[in-house]
């Protein structure tokens, strides 16, 4: 996986200042959460879970 890298931008709803990590957001204050395509990378897959079930 590559380095997360911390972001922040406007609520599209509320208009508060939030933050979150490689442009994935959620607000606080009214609840709005990005779609998961806005982010700026891919998601880790299962795989990647290093707590799944037979992971080694």
């Amino acid at each position: 996986m590559s380095a997360s890298e911390i972001t922040r931008t406007e609520c599209r709803q509320c208009g508060t200042e939030i933050y979150g990590v490689n442009g994935r957001y959620s607000c606080a204050v009214c609840g709005w959460v990005n779609p998961w395509y806005e982010g700026h990378g891919e998601l880790p897959t299962a795989e990647d879970d290093p707590d799944r079930k037979g992971a080694d």
